[in-house]
Protein backbone atom coordinates (compact mmCIF):
# COMPACT_ATOMS: atom_id res chain seq x y z
CA UNK A 1 0.00 0.00 0.00
CA UNK A 2 1.36 3.36 -0.64
CA UNK A 3 1.82 6.53 1.62
CA UNK A 4 -0.40 8.08 -0.29
CA UNK A 5 -3.31 5.60 -0.16
CA UNK A 6 -2.61 4.99 3.62
CA UNK A 7 -2.99 9.24 3.90
CA UNK A 8 -6.33 8.98 2.32
CA UNK A 9 -8.03 6.52 4.14
CA UNK A 10 -6.77 7.77 7.02
CA UNK A 11 -7.98 11.14 6.42
CA UNK A 12 -11.55 9.52 5.76
CA UNK A 13 -10.76 7.30 9.36
CA UNK A 14 -10.85 10.93 10.66
CA UNK A 15 -13.17 12.57 8.44
CA UNK A 16 -15.82 9.96 9.90
CA UNK A 17 -14.53 10.29 13.61
CA UNK A 18 -15.22 13.70 13.48
CA UNK A 19 -18.63 13.21 11.79
CA UNK A 20 -19.81 11.07 14.56
CA UNK A 21 -18.74 13.31 17.35
CA UNK A 22 -20.62 15.90 15.63
CA UNK A 23 -23.73 13.65 15.31
CA UNK A 24 -23.04 12.03 18.62
CA UNK A 25 -25.46 13.59 21.26
CA UNK A 26 -23.08 12.90 24.36
CA UNK A 27 -21.50 15.19 26.98
CA UNK A 28 -17.70 16.28 25.65
CA UNK A 29 -16.37 14.44 29.30
CA UNK A 30 -18.23 11.22 28.54
CA UNK A 31 -16.71 10.81 24.77
CA UNK A 32 -13.60 8.65 24.66
CA UNK A 33 -11.30 7.54 22.30
CA UNK A 34 -10.96 3.44 22.81
CA UNK A 35 -7.40 1.78 21.82
CA UNK A 36 -5.80 -1.08 22.37
CA UNK A 37 -2.23 -1.14 23.90
CA UNK A 38 -0.97 -5.17 23.69
CA UNK A 39 -3.92 -6.84 25.28
CA UNK A 40 -5.26 -3.99 27.70
CA UNK A 41 -7.85 -1.53 26.71
CA UNK A 42 -7.70 1.84 27.14
CA UNK A 43 -9.75 5.22 27.08
CA UNK A 44 -8.30 8.69 26.22
CA UNK A 45 -9.86 11.93 26.30
CA UNK A 46 -10.24 13.72 23.17
CA UNK A 47 -9.10 16.58 24.57
CA UNK A 48 -5.39 14.87 25.11
CA UNK A 49 -5.28 13.19 22.02
CA UNK A 50 -4.05 14.21 18.63
CA UNK A 51 -3.66 12.70 15.59
CA UNK A 52 -3.89 9.23 15.00
CA UNK A 53 -1.72 7.91 12.40
CA UNK A 54 -0.40 4.88 10.75
CA UNK A 55 3.08 3.40 11.69
CA UNK A 56 5.63 5.08 9.38
CA UNK A 57 8.41 2.30 7.18
CA UNK A 58 11.16 3.61 9.35
CA UNK A 59 10.95 5.12 12.93
CA UNK A 60 14.91 6.15 13.41
CA UNK A 61 16.23 4.70 17.18
CA UNK A 62 17.36 7.27 19.22
CA UNK A 63 21.37 5.73 20.46
CA UNK A 64 21.59 5.36 24.37
CA UNK A 65 17.59 5.43 24.73
CA UNK A 66 15.82 3.06 27.32
CA UNK A 67 14.08 0.07 25.02
CA UNK A 68 10.87 1.22 25.35
CA UNK A 69 11.47 4.70 23.47
CA UNK A 70 11.27 3.28 20.18
CA UNK A 71 12.44 6.34 17.98
CA UNK A 72 11.67 8.97 16.48
CA UNK A 73 9.40 10.06 12.95
CA UNK A 74 8.32 12.77 11.58
CA UNK A 75 5.12 13.70 11.14
CA UNK A 76 3.87 16.15 9.24
CA UNK A 77 7.17 17.64 9.29
CA UNK A 78 7.69 17.35 12.77
CA UNK A 79 9.72 15.03 14.70
CA UNK A 80 8.00 13.21 17.25
CA UNK A 81 9.55 10.61 19.82
CA UNK A 82 7.29 7.40 19.62
CA UNK A 83 6.96 5.27 23.00
CA UNK A 84 5.86 1.72 23.54
CA UNK A 85 3.63 2.15 26.49
CA UNK A 86 3.28 -1.56 27.08
CA UNK A 87 7.31 -1.79 27.75
CA UNK A 88 7.43 1.37 29.51
CA UNK A 89 5.03 0.14 31.65
CA UNK A 90 7.15 -3.32 32.34
CA UNK A 91 5.01 -5.76 29.95
CA UNK A 92 6.83 -7.20 26.89
CA UNK A 93 7.38 -4.82 23.80
CA UNK A 94 4.56 -4.12 21.30
CA UNK A 95 4.43 -5.88 18.16
CA UNK A 96 3.54 -4.22 14.87
CA UNK A 97 0.92 -5.38 13.10
CA UNK A 98 -1.44 -4.02 10.05
CA UNK A 99 -3.98 -2.60 12.59
CA UNK A 100 -0.71 -1.06 14.43
CA UNK A 101 -1.21 2.75 14.43
CA UNK A 102 0.62 5.77 16.53
CA UNK A 103 -1.70 8.22 18.73
CA UNK A 104 0.42 11.69 18.56
CA UNK A 105 -0.32 13.43 22.03
CA UNK A 106 -2.69 16.56 21.69
CA UNK A 107 -1.07 20.04 20.48
CA UNK A 108 -2.55 20.90 23.87
CA UNK A 109 -0.08 18.85 25.73
CA UNK A 110 2.90 20.64 24.47
CA UNK A 111 4.52 17.72 23.69
CA UNK A 112 5.98 15.98 20.40
CA UNK A 113 5.64 12.78 21.21
CA UNK A 114 3.35 9.26 20.33
CA UNK A 115 2.72 6.23 21.28
CA UNK A 116 2.48 2.72 19.89
CA UNK A 117 -1.13 1.71 19.81
CA UNK A 118 -2.18 -1.71 18.88
CA UNK A 119 -5.36 -1.23 17.09
CA UNK A 120 -7.43 1.52 17.38
CA UNK A 121 -11.04 0.50 19.03
CA UNK A 122 -13.12 4.04 17.73
CA UNK A 123 -15.39 5.99 19.59
CA UNK A 124 -17.36 5.43 23.08
CA UNK A 125 -19.78 7.52 24.70
CA UNK A 126 -18.94 6.36 28.54
CA UNK A 127 -21.52 8.18 30.56
CA UNK A 128 -23.43 4.56 31.58
CA UNK A 129 -20.25 2.56 32.41
CA UNK A 130 -19.85 1.07 35.89
CA UNK A 131 -16.28 2.16 37.91
CA UNK A 132 -15.26 -1.00 38.51
CA UNK A 133 -13.22 -1.00 42.53
CA UNK A 134 -11.06 -4.34 40.94
CA UNK A 135 -8.98 -2.08 38.63
CA UNK A 136 -5.70 -0.91 40.29
CA UNK A 137 -5.07 2.98 39.79
CA UNK A 138 -1.11 3.01 39.04
CA UNK A 139 1.41 5.18 41.53
CA UNK A 140 2.24 7.47 38.81
CA UNK A 141 -1.00 8.67 37.91
CA UNK A 142 -1.45 8.14 34.38
CA UNK A 143 -3.50 4.70 34.75
CA UNK A 144 -6.84 5.75 36.40
CA UNK A 145 -10.09 4.39 36.96
CA UNK A 146 -11.10 0.60 35.63
CA UNK A 147 -14.31 0.95 33.41
CA UNK A 148 -16.95 -1.66 32.31
CA UNK A 149 -19.14 -1.34 29.37
CA UNK A 150 -22.47 -2.42 28.90
CA UNK A 151 -21.06 -5.95 27.36
CA UNK A 152 -18.91 -6.68 30.72
CA UNK A 153 -15.77 -5.46 29.06
CA UNK A 154 -13.14 -4.06 30.88
CA UNK A 155 -11.41 -0.80 30.18
CA UNK A 156 -8.61 1.71 31.39
CA UNK A 157 -8.40 5.16 31.58
CA UNK A 158 -5.12 6.55 30.34
CA UNK A 159 -4.03 10.35 31.63
CA UNK A 160 -1.82 11.39 28.71
CA UNK A 161 -1.41 15.36 29.91
CA UNK A 162 -0.27 12.75 33.82
CA UNK A 163 1.74 11.13 31.01
CA UNK A 164 3.25 13.86 29.38
CA UNK A 165 4.15 15.21 32.91
CA UNK A 166 5.76 12.12 33.88
CA UNK A 167 9.45 12.25 34.97
CA UNK A 168 10.59 8.32 33.93
CA UNK A 169 8.43 8.97 30.66
CA UNK A 170 10.52 12.16 29.88
CA UNK A 171 13.68 10.55 30.86
CA UNK A 172 14.36 7.84 28.04
CA UNK A 173 18.28 8.20 28.65
CA UNK A 174 19.93 5.34 29.90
Amino acid sequence: MTDENRGGRLRQFQDRLAERLQKADVHPQAARLGLQIGETRLLVSLAQAGQILPVPRMITPVPLALDWLLGLVNLNGKLFAVSDLQRFLGGPGSRLTKESRLLAFGPALELDAALLVTRMLGLHETSAWVVSEQGAVDAEGFIGRTLVDPDGTTWQELDLAALAGDEKFLAAAR
